[in-house]
């Protein structure tokens, strides 16, 4: 009989391998959990595998910037494919979540104003709320992806369970609001 998948055994499941250059090429580094600074394996990075698991990739050191969601799957110029204008410098593994989803979306910053509690995806929170923006939320259960624009457009931003009473101090510019949820389900791994 066999042991059951464990959230520690996808831990130990994911990897993602990036590449110097474009198409694969160049030098490569394999990776299977968060790494804050990349740069002390590549000097660069324009391509990578998702060979297992879902990971978020920034734009800058420490987390932060421009965040791009991949799941198994080969970017041979992600660069293009995403319009991103530097090339990775950190990623974060994002574990596998099996269960309820659930969190509180706010309107202001620090828990301000409207307040809904979500449990499934929303792709548009005016037409289902009449809320024209998120700019702080609380995540209570599961992984979310929020998304600038309605639909699943635009930049976007990971959220594993914890409070977010602001949104700048995520490395975003000041103003950004989300306006569609999307949950990071176990189908994704």
């Amino acid at each position: 009989m066999r042991a059951p998948i464990t959230v520690n055994t996808v831990l130990c499941l994911s990897q993602i391998v990036f590449y110097e250059d474009r198409n694969f090429m160049g030098r490569s580094w394999e990776c299977s959990g968060d790494f804050a600074d990349m740069s002390s394996y590549l000097s660069r990075c324009h391509s990578c595998r998702v060979e297992r698991g879902c990971f978020m990739v920034y734009d800058r050191t420490n987390f932060m910037g421009n965040q791009y969601f991949m799941r198994r799957g080969e970017y041979a110029d992600y660069m293009s494919m995403m319009g991103m204008n530097d090339c990775i410098r950190s990623c974060r593994m994002i574990p596998m979540h099996r269960g309820s989803y659930r969190m509180r979306i706010y309107e202001r910053e620090n828990f301000g104003g409207q307040m809904y509690e979500l449990m499934d995806d929303c792709d548009n929170i005016m037409d289902r709320y009449r809320m024209n923006s998120c700019m702080s939320c609380n995540v209570m259960d599961g992984h979310w992806l929020m998304y600038e624009h309605p639909h699943y457009r635009g930049r976007m931003m990971y959220m594993r369970p914890g409070e977010y009473r602001n949104f700048m101090n995520m490395g975003f510019s000041g103003g950004m609001r989300f306006m569609s949820m999307r949950r990071i389900m176990d189908s994704y791994y």
